[in-house]
């Protein structure tokens, strides 16, 4: 499923609604997020955050130095920046998270990770930047919830 997105704005909405499809889903808590720098990972992964109860208080920025954020929302957050990690590797912590349904995780540069670590649970987004724009091209996976969560950008998939 492809969604144009026209400004940051628009970028700050698809993170609500993404926030919306996490908690909405609780057997499917991950976001696995692809694209190049300036795509819009951390702009997306801020209001996703902001969306969620107790978001007004995390103070999300992207975890480039240290591997992983936790952000004191319900549920809480696990932001995950892969961005320098060794592609194919994975940090012990992050496996962890994945298999914790008590957690949102969201992973950045998700690129960098082996496919055999990713759960079968998930949503995953790719941002391509599109002239003046970006591209958010999404897909679910699962068979309990994969449908269930592209049908909440439905009504987007022209542009938001």
């Amino acid at each position: 499923m492809n969604i144009t997105l026209v400004s940051p704005e628009a970028t700050e909405a698809l993170g609500t609604i993404t926030a919306k499809a996490l908690l909405a889903h609780p057997r499917c808590r991950s976001l696995f997020l692809r694209g190049g720098l300036g795509a819009g990972k951390t702009t997306l992964i801020r209001a996703l955050v902001a969306a969620l109860p107790g978001g007004e208080s995390a103070e999300s920025a992207s975890p480039s130095f240290n591997l992983c954020n936790i952000y004191p929302t319900t549920p809480p957050v696990a932001h995950f920046d892969l961005y320098r990690q060794e592609p194919g590797s994975i940090d012990e912590s992050l496996l962890d998270f994945l298999e914790d349904e008590r957690h949102v995780v969201l992973i950045e540069w998700a690129e960098r990770l082996p496919l055999r670590s990713l759960p079968p649970e998930r949503l995953e987004c790719e941002l391509r930047l599109d002239g003046a724009g970006r591209t958010a091209v999404f897909a679910a996976f699962g068979r309990e919830n994969g449908q269930a969560l592209l049908d909440i950008y439905a009504g987007l998939e022209a542009s938001a």
